[in-house]
Order: structure tokens, then sequence, then C-alpha cells
């Protein structure tokens, strides 16, 4: 009985050393430890069909339209040229002229338009005394007569224009500057000293 024992337990260490001989990489397949690796491309010019392939958007050139407007004078001969008579025939010596102030439309292209706010006026006498309210005073009045009398189609503008008068002797001189429709306003009766100095202080 004992030599039959001895026997199995001889064969069971036999086989036991067996199976501990053998790896686990014997026993079970190989795993792969590492997913294969896939490549994922996106299609740019699917998704967004108005970028280049290179990935670089292009923004269209952008369009001007209309115009940039700046101020601006434009000369008015004919009128300038009767202006400057009419006014010679009270003073030979004095000068005068009118020009018309607006605006220029200019276009992308350099070109302009332009577009007449109003007709202004320049003049230019020699007076007796810079301090004598009322010669000066009279003169204004004399201008404003002759602007007055200008026919309604020869002013350019749809706003009354500005009068400049330089009042002279000799070197010197003295400026009063208003606009037509300031003129005007002003009360009826006064005197010419009160006409001076009333658009003196405008």
């Amino acid at each position: 009985m004992q030599r039959i024992f001895r026997t199995l337990l001889f064969w069971t260490l036999i086989l036991c050393a067996c199976s501990m001989s053998l790896s686990p990489a014997d026993t079970f397949p190989q795993i792969a430890k590492e997913a294969p690796s896939t490549t994922v491309s996106i299609a740019t010019t699917a998704a967004f069909p108005d970028r280049p392939p290179d990935g670089e958007i292009t923004a269209p050139a952008p369009t001007f339209e209309g115009c940039a407007y700046q101020w601006a004078y434009e000369d008015l001969p004919k009128l300038s040229s009767d202006f400057q008579r009419s006014i010679q025939g009270l003073q030979p010596a004095a000068q005068a002229n009118a020009f018309a102030f607006g605006e220029d439309c200019i276009s992308a292209d350099g070109s302009a338009t332009f577009t007449a706010m109003e007709t202004d006026f320049n003049v230019t006498v020699e007076v007796a005394d810079l301090a004598n309210d009322a010669e000066l005073g009279e003169w204004i009045v004399k201008v404003m007569q002759v602007i007055e009398n200008i026919p309604p189609d020869q002013i350019a503008g749809p706003r009354p224009g500005r009068v400049s008068i330089a009042f002279q002797v000799s070197s010197e001189q003295k400026f009063v500057n208003f606009y037509v429709d300031q003129y005007r306003a002003l009360p009826a009766g006064m005197s010419n000293t009160e006409i001076y100095q009333a658009l003196q202080s405008q």
C-alpha cells in the first residue's frame, strides 16, 4: 500500500513540475497591446466651400460706393464780373468778387462733383477814416443794395451767403463779416452807425 502511494506521489510531482515549466505565452495566445492606428482626414473644402484648399480664407475686396465730401469753392465768373462792375460804379478803385461755397463729392476714382450751398461776396473799398462808424455803415448799405438787386437765378445755393467787406485806409484795414439774412433781419429805421455796430458784433 505504501508502495502504491509513493508511486502516485512521484508522478504527481513530475506532472506539476512540467506544467510549471510552461510560460504563459505558451499556454495562451499573445494579445496585441496596441490597437492599429487609424488616420482620420477631414475634407476642409467640403465643410467650408468658400475656403481654398490651403485653409486660408480670402475675403472679397471691399467696394467703395458713394463719395466723400469736403468743403469747396467754385468761381462764378459772370456774376463776379457783373458784381465788380457794379461796385466800381460806386468807387472805381474798389475790388469785388463773388463765388459759390459748397461741397465736393469725391468719388473713388478721384472725380468730384460740386454742390453749391451759398453764394458769397468779397468787397474791398477805400474809406477816409476807419474809426468813422457812420461811413463804414454807409458802405454796408451801398454794397447790400447792389447784392439785393442781383437776379435770384444768378445766386447759387439754397441758403443766404456771406458778405465780407474790407475797409481800407492806406495799408490799414478793418473788416466786417455777416450773412445776407443777418442784414435783412436788422430792424427798419436804423442809422448807418447802428447798422455797422450791429453787424460788427455778429
